[in-house]
């Protein structure tokens, strides 16, 4: 994707699908959304909900939203919350430094008020993000209005924001919901952006990546790209890339509609949104014991392995969809048993746990601790085949490291580095090679998120006995690696991730 960069006078990718938070553009209302949001959350009152449709960017605006919200506010982030009432429950009682092992539901509950009035003593306030919520089953979803319930005598002690797909609604709309639906004060819908807002997006996406030279997408292949994407931010990002990699692969500057209808007809996006939904992976059956993290390793393996076909697009006289590795949605899925045998590789060591040294540069491994290292973290130098190679590459990595997540203490916290689209798999491995330069490698490791309907991939680092170990190791992250805006969660968490893609 990188290939193009020096080609138009860039210092980074502007359309990746990543939610990158300084591509955030306020235009067409967002910006007057975030700030309503942040109103909402402030006051106090009630629960929030903001639906839009898939590749609305709900996401963008969530991470936005913690971003801005000020100091004194505690913030709680689901991913994905498709789990069982007590599981979300021990999630959110973890995240604030609850120890939940051995507990009963009861007595969670009990800490977790106790741990929220100490939070609310200290003048500090407690906002639960949760994203994806249309995946939460209807019983999960009635724990959060129980959770809800936890106030003082003047306020709430737990403030919840929901963000989901228009599913969502018509979860709410059930007659058993009714409690739930009367609790929210605040709702928001994340509209498609107007086509008379495409360009303004488009470019300012290019001038925040470091271009200075006259707007490169205007007329003709602005409207195709417009209306191909229905203003999805995803899809205008997905065909925007492709669009100038047409360009680059055409050795000119100047992006006509020619370059956009080749970037569109090379993307398998359904062009109705109501027809995006969720779809079924095949599950290696072997990897489904302990966390359940053989149905998402199992998916990834499969899948990466389905798109590691033919290299990517060269320049050519005429401007021809793109192929193989560049490809955003993959023409097939394979059954993992196919090409991979069912028996996952031998466990890996649990990751250290290591406490907070403020005077090192990096912690140190936990005395006694293995020392056997990660999966491969370096790619080969030879970039065609790390193009074919990527995404199979990863599925491996990714099966070990869901097996050190496996042996990783439940009362850990971990920091989370990125989140992408699970087509950006080469993104990522550079990622991985970048953060492998600069951190100690052993601690990073790989993970299935997102859902059945948004499937992504995470990066995660390091595992810390507390929130402020985590926190100061963030900040001696380098711009480079805080440029995703990396925040704390706990392991139990991240498990309840990996468990929700299976």
């Amino acid at each position: 994707m990188s290939m193009y960069l020096a080609h138009f006078g860039l210092t980074e990718a502007p359309f990746k699908i990543t939610p990158h938070t300084e591509f955030f553009f306020d235009g067409a209302s967002r910006g007057e959304t975030l700030e309503a949001l942040i109103y909402a959350v402030m006051t106090g009152e009630g629960m929030v909900k903001v639906t839009g449709e898939v590749g609305a960017g709900k996401t963008m605006l969530c991470r936005v939203l913690m971003e801005r919200l000020p100091r004194e506010v505690e913030t709680i982030y689901l991913a994905v919350p498709s789990i069982s009432r007590d599981e979300i429950l021990a999630t959110i009682a973890g995240d604030l430094g609850i120890e939940t092992v051995g507990l009963s539901t009861t007595k969670i509950i009990r800490a977790l008020q106790q741990r929220l009035i100490d939070l609310h003593v200290a003048n500090k306030q407690v906002v639960a993000l949760i994203d994806e919520a249309h995946a939460m089953p209807l019983a999960t979803l009635e724990e959060i209005r129980l959770l809800s319930n936890l106030e003082t005598n003047r306020d709430k002690l737990m403030q919840i924001v929901l963000f989901g797909q228009p599913e969502l609604d018509a979860h709410l709309s059930l007659p058993n919901m009714r409690q739930l639906r009367e609790r929210i004060t605040h709702s928001f819908n994340l509209q498609p952006l107007p086509a008379r807002d495409i360009g303004d997006y488009l470019n300012f996406r290019l001038r925040q990546a470091g271009y200075r030279g006259p707007d490169l997408f205007r007329g003709e292949a602005v409207k195709v790209i417009a209306e191909a994407s229905e203003g999805l931010t995803r899809r205008i990002n997905i065909f925007a890339d492709k669009t100038l990699l047409a360009a680059y692969a055409d050795n000119t500057h100047d992006v006509t509609a020619r370059h956009a209808r080749a970037a569109v007809a090379d993307t398998q996006i359904t062009g109705n949104t109501t027809a995006v939904r969720q779809r079924r992976w095949p599950v290696p059956a072997a990897l489904a014991a302990g966390l359940l993290i053989g149905g998402g390793a199992g998916y990834w393996l499969g899948h990466a392995h389905s798109r590691s076909g033919s290299a990517g697009a060269t320049a050519s006289a005429e401007v021809k969809p793109l192929s193989g590795a560049q490809a955003s949605t993959p023409e097939r899925t394979l059954p993992v048993q196919a090409e991979f045998p069912t028996d996952p590789p031998a466990k890996a060591a649990a990751l250290p746990i290591v406490a907070e040294k403020s005077n090192e540069k990096r912690a140190a491994p936990a005395a006694g601790a293995s020392s056997a290292p990660a999966a491969e973290v370096e790619p080969a130098a030879d970039p065609v085949r790390d193009a074919r190679t990527a995404d199979s590459w990863l599925g491996e990595r990714m099966l070990a490291d869901l097996n050190r997540l496996a042996s990783a203490s439940s009362s850990g916290f971990a920091i989370q580095l990125m989140t992408a689209d699970e087509h950006e798999g080469p993104a990522i491995r550079e990622f991985l090679r970048v953060a492998a330069k600069e951190l100690e490698p052993d601690r990073l490791m790989v993970f299935p998120s997102g859902s059945a309907s948004n499937r992504k991939i995470s990066v995660i680092y390091g595992q810390y006995e507390d929130r402020g170990g985590a926190q100061a190791e963030i900040v001696r992250l380098s711009p480079r690696l805080r440029q995703f805006r990396p925040f704390i969660r706990s392991v139990n968490a991240v498990r309840a991730d990996v468990r929700a893609t299976s």
